[in-house]
């Protein structure tokens, strides 16, 4: 697990509840589409399991 996710926002928070709102923005994406590399760690992969519906997660 010492890789890189390449994590893109592929559906807008607006509708989400506050915890997922906040967490999408805790992984530095704001705007559609917007992809931001993250380590792959368990922290990391807690919060995109959190916001997985709004999310699209591939390994870098």
């Amino acid at each position: 697990m010492a890789g890189k996710l390449k994590i893109t926002l592929v559906k807008s928070p607006i509708a989400a509840i506050p915890e997922q709102r906040a967490t999408v923005k805790a992984l530095g994406l704001n705007k559609m589409h917007k992809t931001v590399e993250m380590p792959d760690n368990k922290a990391v992969r807690g919060m995109v399991a959190h916001v997985s519906h709004l999310v699209k997660v591939e390994e870098a």
